[in-house]
């Protein structure tokens, strides 16, 4: 394993975080002394860091499995364990949320769909687009995304979780193109813990980790929901291995994650703000969907000494399979879905002089997956309406090869700037048979037996300067690039031609400043985008598939913490985009007709969140926040709009002995009337509607 230590910079210490800023709540231990993640009583004991907290004088060092440091051009987060800790995230957006340039929208139970420097993307868009990684490693082989790939990682024990904002092919390979989510499962040593928590609207939850403290941890996460919608219930689990040992000079890690989710599916409501009734938010028009879920990983993390450098192995393999009702489409199909694959990624790193270290690596992928959609009964808008037939639209399977040779250069031009430049080349091949006899059936187009190939070069090249001790600016160009997901390429409709798919670009140029100030008490964090996207494969809100749009996006998000006093403190971020369509598509539907310069839809203008923490005593922590998400349009016409929301949470914990807590969260503490998502499809407006005030009552004990 390679433990990349790295300046943190966010110096509120209730959640230490990247320069990149989550909220933050600042707490001091009794000493001003913090020692790996604990606060040393006046004994010398330790007291755990999630009960005291200490105020560094500038940046904190966290150990990462990430290969990006905070240094690097461009914008990393990192939230930490005690982030996640205090937040209990029972969902994974309640967290991941408070970054700047994030805005993942909930749909039922753990559904969800991602926008990071993006709209809200679905479809083969909202797979690919976004890489999910558990340990550094994919949690899914590249051509067989899932755009509610967050329920699978185990975030609710994590260690920390990083967020990539912009462009990370250059390493990361395909499916980087906006950004990248990278959870980072508990280390060893770092000790055992048990939570349980109960909420008002019927949902319970434990986490339990066993840390044997030198070679081996295990943890469990169990959460049941009874739904506060009708016909809503949850079950899920999830479990992790984790082990450290030498082999033959290697510095092992290995792991072994899995996760089953069993939920009944609340569809969306519809009608013009439908989201402010109450009893129409609660119902659920479609009480017989679901969508049952499993997946498995396992890897190993090994490294070693080599030739004056660092050699890092990282086999792994995955497994999942899936079924669910299409509830969001008008046709009432169930589709199953599944893939196995495996590889490795290997690298080597070297410090050629005190001013240049370069990397380079070469990542294998290996992977099967199959599809097949049902349809149970015909569905039409009118009579004859046969668009929707009866019977298998599509049943089919497709086996990918991926390779990439990856290098990049470290360089320090002196003792203040540094460049930093990578170039991946990379490339995807697809074997695809059908079950289902090719040719059009309704809307739906099965292609017959082919095979595919696409080749990405991704480019990178940053720059960063230290004006001062105690602050930075950088810039910084990377080229975002992935190949098609399997369902863009083999889950045709009747308008599309087999082969007319290609691969996804996105340019993107950023700016950026980050440092402290006030001796220390300030810390910020500020960057200016601007990105340029080609070969934009989307769905429409007709359910159509646009395989050659193009789209701008500019933007600004800065966030900052601020110490007030000794044990208060306030924290936020705060993000402005102007996204726009860049091509042409006029349709027959009003509502469809994209024109060059339209806003797209689901990307609100402005994003932002603040949270007031203060450390009443030794024993008692209590915070305020306020999360907003800005008006956006829901149509690619921009004829509809949903207004955004500003909704409010509070926390409270005691510490009534050194080893254990607890705590009070209330979500929406005014009982705000919002929609998690908006959109207009098929001429509706519809809405997942948020969920109302609500109250979790837990205990946190560590030993």
């Amino acid at each position: 394993m390679r433990v990349i230590d790295f300046r943190i910079g966010l110096c509120v210490a209730v959640s230490v975080i990247a320069l990149d800023g989550a909220s933050a709540h600042p707490h001091e231990c009794a000493n001003n002394e913090l020692e790996d993640g604990y606060c040393l009583n006046e004994g010398g004991s330790e007291v755990p860091y999630l009960i005291h907290h200490h105020i560094p004088d500038r940046f904190e060092v966290v150990r990462v499995w990430g290969d990006r440091a905070e240094s690097d051009p461009g914008s990393l987060a990192v939230l930490d364990k005690t982030e996640i800790a205090d937040t209990l995230a029972d969902h994974p957006a309640e967290i991941l949320n408070r970054l700047p340039g994030v805005n993942i929208q909930m749909n039922s139970g753990q559904e969800h769909l991602i926008a990071i420097r993006s709209p809200v993307l679905t479809g083969g868009a909202g797979q690919g687009s976004f890489l999910i990684m558990e340990n550094g490693v994919p949690v899914r082989s590249p051509a067989f995304g899932n755009v509610n790939s967050l329920f699978e990682p185990h975030h609710e024990v994590a260690s920390a979780i990083e967020v990539v904002r912009g462009p990370g092919s250059a390493k990361y390979g395909s499916n980087a193109v906006h950004g990248l989510v990278n959870v980072i499962l508990p280390d060893v040593g770092g000790g055992s813990e048990a939570v349980a928590s109960y909420g008002t609207l019927g949902r319970w939850r434990t986490d339990v980790t066993l840390d044997e403290g030198a070679h081996w941890l295990a943890a469990v996460s169990v959460q049941k929901d009874t739904g506060w919608r009708d016909n809503t219930g949850v079950d899920q689990q999830k479990l992790t291995l984790v082990g450290d040992w030498t082999l033959g000079g290697w510095d092992t890690t290995g792991w072994l994650t899995a996760s089953n989710l069993n939920q009944e599916t609340a569809g969306f409501i519809q009608g013009a703000e439908a989201y402010k009734d109450e009893d129409v938010a609660k119902s659920n028009p479609n009480p017989e969907a679901y969508r049952d879920a499993w997946s498995a990983r396992t890897g190993a993390r090994l490294a070693r000494e080599v030739g004056g450098g660092t050699l890092t192995l990282t086999p792994y393999a995955h497994t999942q399979a899936m079924i669910f009702a299409q509830h969001f489409l008008p046709n009432g199909g169930v589709e199953k879905n599944g893939s196995t694959g495996g590889g490795v990624m290997a690298r080597f790193e070297r410090e050629v002089s005190a001013a240049l270290i370069w990397r380079a690596g070469v990542d294998v992928d290996v992977a099967s997956g199959w599809l097949k959609e049902i349809q149970p009964e015909p569905f039409g808008f009118f009579p004859g309406d046969a668009r929707f037939p009866q019977g298998v639209h599509y049943d089919y399977t497709v086996d990918t090869l991926m390779g990439a040779l990856w290098g990049e250069l470290d360089y320090a031009l002196t003792d203040d700037v540094r460049v930093l430049a990578g170039l991946r080349a990379e490339t995807h091949d697809y074997d695809y048979t059908t079950d289902v006899a090719p040719g059009i059936n309704g809307r739906f187009n099965v292609p017959a037996g082919r095979t595919d190939s696409f080749d990405l070069l991704t480019p990178k090249l940053g720059l960063i300067w230290s004006v001062a001790e105690t602050a930075d600016l950088y810039a910084n160009y990377a080229r975002g690039e992935r190949a098609p997901q399997a369902s863009d390429l083999y889950r045709l409709q009747s308008l599309q031609v087999a082969g007319e798919v290609e691969e996804e670009t996105l340019d993107s140029v950023e700016i950026g400043a980050r440092g402290t100030a006030l001796d220390g008490r300030l810390v910020y964090d500020v960057a200016a985008y601007w990105m340029e996207k080609q070969n934009f494969f989307f769905r429409d809100s007709d359910g159509l598939n646009v395989p050659d749009g193009s789209t701008e996006h500019t933007g600004i998000e800065a966030s900052a913490a601020f110490e007030l006093r000794a044990g208060l403190s306030v924290s936020g971020t705060a993000s402005w985009s102007d996204q726009t369509y860049t091509f042409d598509r006029i349709t027959s539907s009003g509502t469809e007709t994209i024109r060059d310069g339209n806003a797209i839809d689901t990307a609100p203008e402005w994003l932002a969140n603040v949270s007031l923490d203060w450390q009443a005593t030794d024993a008692v922590s209590l915070s305020l926040t306020v999360d907003h998400v800005g008006e956006y349009f829901t149509d690619p016409a921009n004829t509809t709009v949903y207004p955004g929301h500003t909704v409010l949470g509070a926390r409270g914990a005691w510490a009534f002995a050194e080893d254990a807590e607890v705590f009070l969260i209330v979500r929406n503490l005014t009982d705000e009337r919002y929609a998690d998502r908006a959109d207009l499809a098929f001429g509706n407006d519809r809405y997942f509607p948020g969920e109302p005030i609500n109250a979790t009552l837990g205990m946190r004990k560590t030993f």
